[in-house]
């Protein structure tokens, strides 16, 4: 199977299991032209515009564009210094200047903080190509997904019943475009990130939204147990219109076992189809 079909056969099981609104968007850190498809929009030359990164994950989820992105083609400062398209090590001028705008009140704890920033080496790759999962034609490193509160749910359900271990992440409340991409690929780790106030100000990111990132490699081990869930009927599916809280309801044959066991009241068994 090629890099595109496992893509769309992906796409196609992350969208039916979690009944998505958007496409799922498909993360690669370019170091050679090669890996760039032909069809890709290159904002500066195409458009002859600059664009926001947080923008391109707009544009390939909803519209289904592949978006490449080099250097001069942001207009954000932090993907330039997390991606390592710029140098900007502690104590340098560029460093201190974006210090003092952090909004941390502390400075000494300004700098600790932002020397702590996610970032890979200096010049580490060439650009970023964002693009719709459905229609990347090479194998990403980064899979995003956007999802309301219950999908997430799903999806760290999953995680826990596979790998027998929580989701741990650390929430910010800016530079989502960083750390959902980066801080996963630098720990091989499932993230959650809260898009930014720029993604939601002007990429149309939506209040209920937040980006579960699963790195490329944890593909086989999260879609199974995705799978799993659905067949057993423990998987996402629409919230229920319920016009009244039924009390003493029907539950798991195993709660009237541990009820019984602690001395306690037991009621019908639910019988789960």
């Amino acid at each position: 199977m090629t890099a595109a079909q496992q893509n769309l056969t992906y796409s196609r099981e992350l969208n039916d299991l979690l009944q998505l609104k958007c496409e799922p968007v498909a993360i690669k850190m370019v170091t050679d032209d090669t890996q760039v498809p032909d069809s890709a929009i290159r904002p500066m030359r195409d458009l002859k515009k600059h664009m926001a990164l947080c923008q391109a994950f707009t544009m390939a989820r909803r519209d289904g564009k592949t978006i490449y992105m080099e250097k001069g083609d942001h207009w954000c400062w932090n993907p330039l210094i997390g991606l390592g398209h710029v140098d900007c090590p502690e104590g340098s001028e560029s460093f201190n200047v974006i210090c003092s705008v952090l909004g941390i009140v502390d400075p000494e704890a300004s700098r600790a903080f932002f020397a702590k920033f996610p970032r890979f080496a200096p010049h580490s790759y060439k650009g970023i190509l964002v693009a719709p999962l459905s229609d990347c034609p090479v194998e990403p490193d980064i899979v995003m997904v956007y999802v309301n509160n219950a999908r997430l749910r799903t999806l760290v359900w999953a995680v826990k019943n596979k790998t027998g271990k929580l989701v741990e992440t650390q929430l910010d409340a800016i530079d989502s475009c960083v750390y959902c991409i980066v801080t996963p690929m630098l720990t091989g780790e499932y993230r959650v990130t809260l898009p930014d106030m720029g993604e939601y100000e002007r990429a149309m990111a939506g209040e209920d939204e937040v980006i579960f990132s699963i790195p490329w490699r944890r593909m086989e081990e999260l879609l199974p147990m995705l799978r799993s869930m659905h067949g057993y009927g423990m998987g996402y599916k629409p919230p229920p219109h319920i016009k009244d809280m039924e009390l003493d309801f029907k539950r798991p044959p195993f709660y009237n076992t541990l009820f019984e066991m602690w001395g306690l009241d037991k009621g019908e068994d639910w019988d789960f189809k």
